[in-house]
C-alpha cells in the first residue's frame, strides 16, 4: 500500500517541475529537489540578449501557471534532463507525458537556436563550382546532405544548390568536400555502361570512395554499402539506400527495377535522366530485336523527320508552333537514333508510345486534311500513275534515296526500272553541261 500511495502523489504532479501547486508541496522520500531559479514564475526575466521565454506557459504545453526563463546554454541543458526524467517516470501514453515530449522538443530547439543563433547569411554562396542558394521555407521536413542530420528551418539557416539540388545547414558549407554534379554532367555527359563495376573494398583501401571515413563489410567502425551504379562502396553518410534505374540494366537487360545508389549518383543520374546521350544501335543493336516497343518508337520517330521540312516551310504550321509539341523531347526533331533514360523509361511503361502516336497522328492530319500548301507537295507514283497523293511518311509508300520522290511500295519494287525521276533528272543535267572539248 505505501507504494500505491507514492505513486498516486507522484501521478498527482508533486514532482513535475513545471506545475505549481497552491501552497508548498509535501515532504516526501520521492520528491524531487527543484531549483527555484530554473522553475519558480515568480523569478523576474532578467534583461539580456540571450534571455529568453520558452513559452512554456502557454495553453498547450500542459497548462502550467508559470513561465519558464531560461539565460544560458548549461540552464536549457538541466531543463532538458529533467524533462527527460520526467518523461521516464510518467505512465506511458497518458496526457500529461505527451505534453511533456512536447515541452522537450521545443527546449531542445531553444537550445539549438542559442547553440548556433541566426546570423545574417548571404543570399547565394559559391563554393565548389556549387552555387548554394539560401532558402526561405521553414515548414519543409528537410535532411543535411552533409552531416546526414535534419534541417530544423524554423530556426536553422540552410542552403540549396542550383544545380544539384545538394541540400545543408549553413555551417556545414564550408566542410564540403563534393564538387557539384552539374558541372560533371556539362563535361561529361555520359553513363557508366558497365553493369556495377565492382573492384573490391580493398581496392578502396577500406575507405568510403567519396569521404574517405573507414568502412567495413561487417559494419566495424562504419557499414559499407555498395552503389550500384559506380561499383564502389561508401559510408552512411555519403549513402542512404537511396533507389533509381540504373542505365546499364536497361540498356543491356531491358531491366527498370530501382537499384540502391549513393548520393552522388542519386543525383548525378536525376540530372542526366532527360538528356538525349544513349545512341542504343552502337550500344546495343539487338535489343531492336527483342523490345517491339522500341521498332514502333523508331517508326514514329523517322515519320516526324520525314514532317519537319512540311512545316518548317509553312506558314500555318509555324503560326500554330505544330513542332513544340515536341518541345520537352526536342532530340526528336533532331534524329531519330539517340535516347534518354526517361524516354527508355517511357517506352517500358507504355506512356510514350500513346503521346508519340497522338502527335504523329496531329502532324499527319494537317498535311494531308487541313493545309492545302502541305498538301500540295505531295507525290503521285510515277510507276503506276494511279492512287491517291502519297507522302513519304505513308506507311505503304517507298522513297527513292537519291531523288527522295514517293512511290508505292509494290510499284517501287516489283519494278526493274531506274527511279524515272532520277532518270529524268540526269537527262536534264546532260543537256545543260557544255560538250567537253577533244584533246588533239
Amino acid at each position: 500500500m505505501e507504494y500505491d500511495e507514492r505513486l498516486a502523489r507522484f501521478r498527482q504532479g508533486l514532482v513535475n517541475p513545471f506545475d505549481r501547486g497552491e501552497g508548498p508541496p509535501e515532504e516526501g522520500p520521492l520528491q524531487h529537489e527543484v531549483k527555484p531559479e530554473l522553475f519558480s514564475s515568480e523569478v523576474p526575466v532578467h534583461s539580456s540578449d540571450r534571455t529568453m521565454d520558452l513559452g512554456l506557459a502557454e495553453d498547450h504545453f500542459s497548462r502550467p501557471s508559470g513561465s519558464f526563463v531560461a539565460s544560458d546554454v548549461e540552464q536549457l541543458k538541466q531543463a532538458i534532463e529533467e524533462c527527460k526524467q520526467l518523461i521516464l517516470e510518467l505512465p506511458e501514453h497518458s496526457e500529461r507525458q505527451k505534453d511533456t515530449v512536447v515541452k522537450l522538443i521545443h527546449l531542445r530547439l531553444k537550445l539549438q537556436e542559442l547553440k548556433d543563433p541566426d546570423e545574417e547569411e548571404p543570399n547565394l554562396r559559391v563554393l565548389l563550382e556549387h552555387r548554394f542558394s539560401k532558402e526561405k521555407s521553414k515548414s519543409v521536413k528537410q535532411t543535411c546532405d552533409k552531416c546526414s542530420a535534419i534541417i530544423w528551418g524554423l530556426i536553422q539557416t540552410w542552403y540549396t544548390c542550383t544545380g544539384c539540388y545538394y541540400r545543408c545547414h549553413s555551417k556545414c558549407l564550408n566542410l564540403i568536400t563534393k564538387p557539384c554534379v552539374r558541372s560533371k554532367v556539362s563535361h561529361q555527359s555520359e553513363y557508366e555502361l558497365n553493369i556495377c563495376p565492382e573492384v573490391g573494398l580493398d581496392s578502396q583501401d577500406y575507405r568510403c570512395a567519396e569521404c574517405r571515413a573507414p568502412v567495413s563489410l561487417r559494419g566495424v567502425p562504419s557499414e559499407a554499402r555498395q552503389c550500384d551504379y559506380t561499383g564502389q562502396y561508401y559510408c552512411s553518410s555519403c549513402h542512404w539506400n537511396d533507389a533509381a534505374v540504373v542505365p546499364a540494366r536497361v540498356i543491356h537487360n531491358w531491366e527498370f527495377e530501382p537499384r540502391k545508389v549513393c548520393r552522388s549518383s542519386m543525383r548525378y543520374l536525376n540530372l542526366m535522366i532527360s538528356r538525349p546521350v544513349l545512341k542504343l544501335r552502337e550500344i546495343n543493336p539487338l535489343l531492336f530485336n527483342f523490345v517491339e516497343e522500341l521498332v514502333e518508337i523508331r517508326k514514329l520517330r523517322q515519320d516526324i523527320l520525314l514532317m519537319k521540312p512540311y512545316f518548317i516551310t509553312c506558314k500555318e504550321a509555324m503560326e500554330a508552333r505544330l513542332l513544340l509539341q515536341l518541345q520537352d523531347r526536342q532530340h526528336f526533331v533532331e534524329n531519330n537514333d539517340m535516347y534518354s533514360l526517361q524516354d527508355l523509361i517511357d517506352i517500358s511503361t507504355g506512356r510514350l508510345s500513346c503521346s508519340l502516336t497522338e502527335i504523329h497522328t496531329t502532324f499527319a492530319k494537317h498535311i494531308k486534311l487541313d493545309c492545302e500548301r502541305c498538301q500540295a507537295k505531295g507525290f503521285v507514283c510515277e510507276l503506276c500513275k494511279e492512287g491517291d497523293v502519297l507522302f513519304p511518311f505513308d506507311s505503304h509508300t517507298s522513297v527513292c534515296h537519291d531523288c527522295s520522290a514517293v512511290f508505292h511500295r509494290d510499284c517501287y519494287y516489283d519494278n526493274s526500272t531506274a527511279c524515272p525521276r532520277c532518270t529524268r533528272m540526269s537527262e536534264r543535267k546532260q543537256s545543260i553541261e557544255p560538250p567537253t572539248p577533244r584533246e588533239d
